[in-house]
């Protein structure tokens, strides 16, 4: 079954007083760059610097008062579990968050500052391992993607988007798990049905383009310096939604996404992720296949990489 927008607009509702509405803007600075009009959805923005904070507060609001009692645990390679700490010392629930020893340091401060109880694993495989003890113990799964409730709450970004965006013809949004695009595009069918949705990953986390491959999920190595769009699979939930309502899903090299984090300093003067930053490089496969006419839709999903970690990457791939 798929999320409808009866779905998303009931998340929109519950989550208003909690997150924020990201401002929707033209970029001249990107059209410059891309050669056509260019809309930026500013999800950086938000609460926890991602729109994890969306699907995490969806979720938090839906539980029941003994579920709040027993806390929540989730996995994340990041953004999910910083907004999943955030939001639930925010809701008064106790939060417990597994996450890899790759994980931004960053990122494992910000939750424990929350006050959340981090657990560090060697990699995400066994990050999913360690909850399972944890759920038996009563606390309640906040799966970053693998669930209607938060893939409703990420679909706000659509509905926003697709209220407050001028024309456009082709939307990019980053893939991990594939929760934000299956959302966005359960949004966008709805509100703006003849909008292309292109999804993007980066080389070595490539979880929906290997599954669509397949035919269904797939458990897939991963080696990209993207943690945050690194999941081990996607889900059949969020297969299903891509599968039906994405036009194709693009890969790009880890050196490109950092290309992309540097030129949307340099030209969209917002301060991203790599996760974000591969928008761009797709952006230019989107225009050599679609042609002249495109007016383009970029959701920038995250601003939660460090200076230092942006400065390390480029100087790794010799950007500048």
């Amino acid at each position: 079954m798929l999320i409808g927008i009866s779905e998303v607009e009931a998340a929109a509702e519950h989550i208003a007083g909690h997150v924020v509405r990201t401002p929707t803007l033209p970029s001249p600075g990107l059209a410059d760059l891309l050669g056509v009009p260019v809309t930026v959805k500013l999800e950086l923005l938000q609460r926890t610097g991602s729109f994890k904070a969306r699907g995490a507060t969806a979720k938090l609001l839906s539980l029941s008062a003994g579920e709040r009692a027993a806390g929540v645990v989730a996995v994340s390679g990041g953004n999910h579990g910083i907004a999943l700490a955030v939001m639930a010392a925010a809701l008064d629930v106790k939060a417990t968050v597994v996450m890899p020893r790759s994980a931004p340091a960053r990122s494992v401060e910000i939750a424990e500052a929350a006050g959340a109880s981090v657990r560090l694993a060697a990699d995400m495989g066994e990050a999913f391992a360690l909850m399972k003890p944890l759920q038996e113990e009563g606390l309640t799964l906040v799966h970053p993607f693998d669930d209607p409730v938060v893939v409703a709450g990420q679909g706000t970004v659509g509905l926003e988007f697709a209220a407050d965006a001028g024309d456009v013809t082709d939307v990019l949004v980053s893939i991990g798990g594939g929760g934000l695009i299956s959302g966005v595009a359960a949004a966008l069918r709805d509100r703006r049905p003849d909008v292309r949705i292109w999804g993007v990953e980066t080389e070595g986390a490539q979880a929906m383009s290997q599954a669509l491959a397949a035919g269904g999920p797939v458990p897939v190595a991963l080696s990209s310096i993207v943690t945050t769009l690194s999941a081990p699979s996607v889900s059949q939930l969020t297969y299903d939604h891509v599968s039906a309502l994405v036009h194709e899903v693009l890969v790009v090299p880890d050196r490109e996404a950092v290309q992309g984090t540097l030129d949307l300093a340099d030209h969209a003067k917002v301060w991203a992720e790599p996760a974000a930053g591969c928008l761009l490089p797709a952006a230019r496969q989107v225009l050599e296949r679609v042609g002249e006419g495109a007016r383009l839709g970029l959701v920038v999903c995250g601003g939660n990489a460090t200076t230092g970690d942006v400065m390390q990457w480029a100087t790794r791939f010799g950007l500048r």
